[in-house]
């Protein structure tokens, strides 16, 4: 019965996404992505928790590993005083009812007193679930050239 239940479900979902063309889910993730860089600009938990799926993985650009809980409780709008975070490039692949967003974006502030910019290439995994697209899976490196 379970079985026939995730069958159904997943019949469904795909459905849904069947009427979406690659063009609008291109569009949806790439607004997402200015969505979560802004709202992670402002200290929007809030926000970050409708982006962001309840098992996603976040990888650092230091390598640590953070789920959701322990990424949220660390944002807060006086950690860094990032005056901008913006995408510099961005492609999305779409795969049925899953999207890889791949890009570099920019991020300029001051912390602990002293001024930064960093870029950092990122690969976002985002998934259709519960009739919206969430991030299940997050990566950034830095790029040092």
């Amino acid at each position: 019965m379970r079985l026939t239940s995730f069958w159904l479900a997943f019949i469904c979902a795909s459905l849904v996404v069947a009427g979406q063309d690659d063009s609008s889910v291109q569009s949806k993730i790439i607004a997402l992505e200015k969505a979560w860089n802004q709202a992670y600009k402002a200290g929007d938990r809030k926000a970050l928790d409708g982006i962001l799926d309840d098992q996603i993985v976040l990888v650092n650009d230091d390598g640590s590993v953070q789920n959701k809980a322990e990424f949220l409780k660390s944002v807060t709008k006086s950690d860094s005083q990032e005056q901008q975070v913006a995408p510099e490039s961005m492609s999305v692949h779409v795969f049925g009812s899953a999207a890889i967003s791949t890009g570099v974006f920019r991020a300029k502030g001051v912390e602990a007193g002293k001024p930064y910019v960093r870029r950092e290439r990122f690969v976002d995994t985002w998934v259709f679930k519960g009739g919206k697209w969430v991030c299940a899976a997050t990566n950034a490196t830095p790029v040092v050239h």
